[in-house]
């Protein structure tokens, strides 16, 4: 059964910093490229960051500089480190695993507010 469980959000003042980490299990973790989506409220859903399997990684210009995506693959685990945290970074945020199929996680509440 696959399986891609968030942790890590909460509540955290402006200019703070949060660690996302996503556990993977029930498909070749190896082989798919990861990412970290988000959605505020009454928006839709956008990509945040991306990891290929070969480790590459790509991020949407809004957090580029304050996010670094990561991953371990011999624990099926993928992380994103945020920091510099803004208002406008709040939203639920979720995995995704990309390859032969699609597979989403639940989702995390990252909530930035004074």
């Amino acid at each position: 059964q696959v399986q891609l469980v968030e942790s890590g959000g909460g509540l955290v003042q402006p200019g703070g910093s949060l660690r996302l980490s996503c556990a993977a299990s029930g498909f070749t973790f190896s082989t798919y490229a990861m990412s970290w989506y988000r959605q505020a409220p009454g928006k839709e859903r956008e990509a945040v960051a991306a990891i290929t399997s070969g480790g590459s990684t790509s991020y949407t210009d809004s957090v580029k500089g304050r996010f670094t995506i990561s991953r371990d693959n011999a624990k099926y685990m993928v992380y994103l480190q945020m920091n510099s945290l803004k208002p406008e970074d709040t939203a639920v945020y979720y995995c995704k695993a990309g390859g032969r199929s699609v597979y989403w996680g639940q989702g995390t509440q990252v909530s930035v507010s004074s």
